[in-house]
């Protein structure tokens, strides 16, 4: 049935027109700097000041920062080669990145310059890690790590080698005591000796071999 008051069909809406494009005109650029995390200053232990081959003092310390001063120092300044006769490579003293970097500086400064670490023990090393085992990951062959033979009669003691007239000696395993010669060529021939001795008839370990595959 149809309505006659219906409203009569509306007619068909005209299409939109195209929009007038707009002109945008950009202000410019903006940066946005994210501010850094607040983290405190930690300092970087320096070398003690005393010339490898000069220097003719011995200098006696008893705290750990003292001794990696002097350990420092040596590094830093070492040419040829460099001994580490140790327990179980002294974290408080050995594992810190300044001595990395010393250690690494040293090494790629020729390639005929050679590191050599004797140990007693390499478990803790290798159980807590240790950033001279993995650098010697990096540098293979010029970093070679031995463990002393359990039949060696060989003293308790822990040294740094330097060259052939740097010395850096502990007579307590595990104190950070004891003293350091940078110009001293007898007392180094004389641990130089007792540790290429200790050297020839070390062993591989095979804690620090699967370590560093």
């Amino acid at each position: 049935m149809n309505n006659k008051d219906a409203p009569s069909d509306l007619p068909d809406s005209p299409e939109p027109s195209e929009l007038r494009a707009i002109e945008f005109q950009s202000p410019g650029r903006f940066s946005f700097i994210n501010p850094e995390p607040e983290t405190p200053d930690v300092p970087q232990p320096e070398p003690a000041p005393f010339i490898l081959g000069e220097h003719d003092k011995l200098e006696r310390f008893s705290r750990p920062e003292i001794a990696r001063a002097h350990a420092l120092a040596m590094l830093f300044q070492a040419r040829r080669n460099l001994c580490v006769y140790s327990h179980d490579l002294e974290p408080w003293l050995y594992h810190h990145s300044s001595v990395q970097e010393a250690c690494t500086r040293f090494l790629l400064a020729n390639p005929r310059n050679q590191l050599r670490i004797l140990l007693r023990d390499s478990s803790r090393a290798v159980r807590e890690g240790h950033r001279l085992l993995n650098l010697s990951k990096r540098l293979s062959s010029s970093i070679h790590i031995r463990k002393l033979h359990p039949d060696y009669a060989s003293e308790e003691v822990a040294f740094l080698l330097t060259d052939d007239c740097g010395l850096l000696f502990m007579p307590e395993t595990g104190e950070p005591s004891g003293y350091a010669l940078y110009n001293d060529a007898q007392r180094c021939r004389q641990r130089r000796a007792q540790f290429d001795q200790a050297w020839d008839t070390s062993i591989t370990d095979p804690d620090l071999r699967s370590f560093l595959l």
